[in-house]
């Protein structure tokens, strides 16, 4: 996993894009009061769960309990996004992470299949370099390599969670490629940011909170009714 030197060529300067995404797209006003009640109130009403999950993952991982890694933000502005560690330390690997992933500890495994190492995320929502729906917020090694047909992408502010995230789960496939990364780029990414697109168009406040239940229901084992579809509209028409 790559740390604070992702950018290519050196360190990334605060507030400089690490790759060409055009002017940045936030949340509006409605949506961005949303971010700082949720987050908030469910930092305030977890946070005996969240240290007792801190204790899990540093004892099973043998690392610091939170991950830090840097990742493409709105505007193609890199942050530092948080997460529970889930992976044993000083084991090598590809930036994505397969079903079955031997890097995964028994306790990582579970707080991935809940979506609990997720939650510390939940700070960077405040923070303002995330929104609760979104494109996920792709690492530097990765964006750089991306499709040019889908790196207008990355000028939307990335979400903790958002159709494609909910919808898109076809990583069982990466158990069964060679290239694991090639695939997840070429094959994964295409379909995922078209399945983004069609909330992107129109991220109302009322679409946002119907993702956010629709999260609910997944974590919770039940069906997603609400599928919109990926859009119609040609991912390379909206890079111009």
């Amino acid at each position: 996993m790559l740390g604070m030197r992702d950018r290519p060529g050196g360190r990334d300067r605060p507030g400089q894009p690490v790759l060409p995404a055009g002017p940045g797209i936030g949340p509006g006003w409605m949506r961005r009061l949303l971010d700082v009640t949720v987050a908030g109130l469910t930092l305030l009403a977890l946070w005996p769960l969240l240290l007792c999950v801190a204790v899990a993952a540093l004892v099973s991982t043998k690392g610091s309990p939170i991950y830090r890694q840097r990742r493409v933000g709105q505007g193609g502005v890199a942050f530092t996004l948080l997460k529970f560690r889930t992976m044993r330390t000083k084991m090598p690997g590809p930036q994505v992470t397969p079903p079955g992933d031997l890097r995964v500890t028994r306790v990582g495994a579970l707080l991935r299949r809940t979506g609990i190492d997720e939650l510390p995320q939940l700070l960077n929502v405040l923070a303002g370099k995330m929104t609760l729906v979104g494109p996920r917020p792709e690492s530097v090694a990765l964006a750089v390599r991306y499709p040019p047909e889908c790196r207008f992408v990355f000028r939307y502010r990335p979400g903790l969670t958002g159709p494609s995230q909910v919808l898109e789960h076809d990583d069982w496939v990466l158990r069964q490629v060679p290239d694991v990364e090639g695939f997840y780029l070429t094959e994964l990414v295409p379909r995922r940011v078209a399945t983004d697109l069609k909330y992107l168009e129109h991220p109302t406040f009322a679409r946002t909170v119907l993702w956010l239940a629709n999260t609910v229901r997944y974590l919770a084992g039940a069906d997603v009714p609400a599928r919109e579809g990926r859009s119609r509209r040609s991912l390379t028409g909206l890079t111009r």
